[in-house]
């Protein structure tokens, strides 16, 4: 007989990643068993600085997480890494790019790494991603990165996610401009420039900063309209090393300005906005299609002969479920 989920949640909360991880496969499963004791898991949670990192395809997001972690524990900080990976066509799990590509951070007990496939999820981010994080946080994890998979300009949902969003863009993926276009660009809270050892990296730095600099640089400000954080420019490289402890501290510091200032409970009720109603559309999704399962062949064989259209079929399976 399988563990109750409550009893991994004891052990969970003595630090027991085993019970982690078999906690976080239901989450995903969206086991029904589970939810009164993620619930719980939920409550005692809310410690961990929770940090989103997206870009677009090919800035080395993943390159960065790995550096980033070892800088981190450095000063001894547990940190655990919730890698967004597209789903197989095949299985509909995780393709694990990510986690191989952090293959070398394995070893260490102070870092939990775990790959979770978007199962046609949008937005960069897995259905079950902040459960995971919560489970990760109870478990005394100190900071928490979700590697977002490569989005582009209109998926920003790690935004509505996380204490501190960091946008990645990388220099010579053929258009300056694409990185920075409006919707990556205003949900910043600290831009970092991969690859900055490139001798073009100062063009793709410099057209940031003046983007920034023409409005769009303030991503708090409080009820005088005084800007209280500054959206900086960072510039990295995971092949010398460059601006990688700098952007640790960037982090922190945006953590306290988080935390000391009127916006950042606003901010956590945000967060707490979009979980609910993520939570909500995921169960409305299962019980429709627990409630139409039976229906919706003899429908589509239907529509395939265009005896009834989409429409209408669309209305007949609504009139008829109790959500």
């Amino acid at each position: 007989m399988p563990v109750p989920s409550m009893d991994l949640v004891a052990r969970l909360l003595k630090g027991d990643l085993r019970a982690a991880g078999r906690l976080m496969s239901r989450a995903e499963a969206g086991s029904e068993e589970a939810r009164a004791a993620l619930g719980k898991v939920y409550k005692a949670a809310g410690k961990a600085h929770i940090v989103g990192l997206t870009g677009v395809p090919g800035s080395g997001k993943s390159t960065l997480v790995s550096k980033l972690v070892q800088t981190i524990r450095e000063d001894g900080r547990k940190v655990g890494v919730i890698a967004i990976d597209p789903s197989s066509p095949f299985s509909g799990g995780s393709i694990l790019g990510d986690r191989i590509r952090m293959s070398n951070l394995t070893m260490d007990d102070g870092v939990y790494i775990r790959s979770m496939a978007t199962r046609g999820s949008t937005g960069g981010l897995a259905r079950s991603a902040l459960a995971a994080v919560d489970i990760l946080d109870a478990a005394g994890f100190d900071v928490i990165i979700i590697e977002t998979v490569g989005v582009g300009q209109d998926e920003v949902e790690i935004a509505r996610a996380s204490h501190s969003t960091i946008v990645v863009s990388a220099p010579g993926l053929g258009d300056d401009v694409q990185a920075i276009k409006a919707g990556i660009l205003e949900i910043a809270d600290i831009h970092v420039v991969s690859k900055c050892d490139r001798a073009d990296a100062n063009r793709t730095i410099t057209d940031l900063k003046t983007m920034l600099a023409m409005g769009i640089s303030v991503s708090m400000r409080n009820r005088d309209d005084k800007p209280l954080w500054q959206v900086p420019v960072v510039g990295t490289s995971a092949e010398t090393g460059e601006g990688i402890g700098e952007l640790v501290a960037t982090m922190d510091r945006h953590r306290k300005a988080h935390h000391t200032t009127e916006l950042g409970a606003e901010r956590l009720r945000r967060i707490a906005e979009y979980r609910t109603f993520k939570t909500a559309e995921d169960l409305l999704r299962s019980r429709f299609f627990a409630s139409t399962s039976e229906r919706v062949a003899a429908l589509v064989e239907r529509i395939s002969r265009r005896e009834l259209d989409p429409f209408a079929a669309s209305d007949e399976l609504m009139s008829n479920v109790a959500l």
